[in-house]
């Protein structure tokens, strides 16, 4: 069973992205420059991965991934900075 990365992307406009994906590398490639990056991210390009969590199932990252969407944007700020300290 694949673990399951949630994440965030940065925009070249400053905005954020959030998502799932198994491969966290591959989906990031595809943001940047191919047909299957989301529509939102294609013309904000280039994005770069900011902030990414582990989880065991899909399910679990789903729930984790709506929970930051509903965040206003502020507070997902000040997520990502508590993430920089940590790295």
């Amino acid at each position: 069973m694949p673990a399951y990365y949630l994440y965030i992307l940065q925009c070249a406009d400053k905005t954020l992205y959030t998502g799932i994906t198994v491969n966290l590398k591959r989906r990031a490639i595809e943001h940047n420059s191919s047909k299957l990056g989301a529509k939102y991210t294609k013309p904000r390009r280039p994005v770069k991965v900011v902030y990414s969590k582990k989880f065991p199932t899909r399910s679990i990252a789903a729930k984790a991934e709506f929970k930051i969407k509903a965040l206003p944007r502020k507070e997902k700020l000040l997520l990502l900075k508590n993430y920089q300290k940590t790295k």
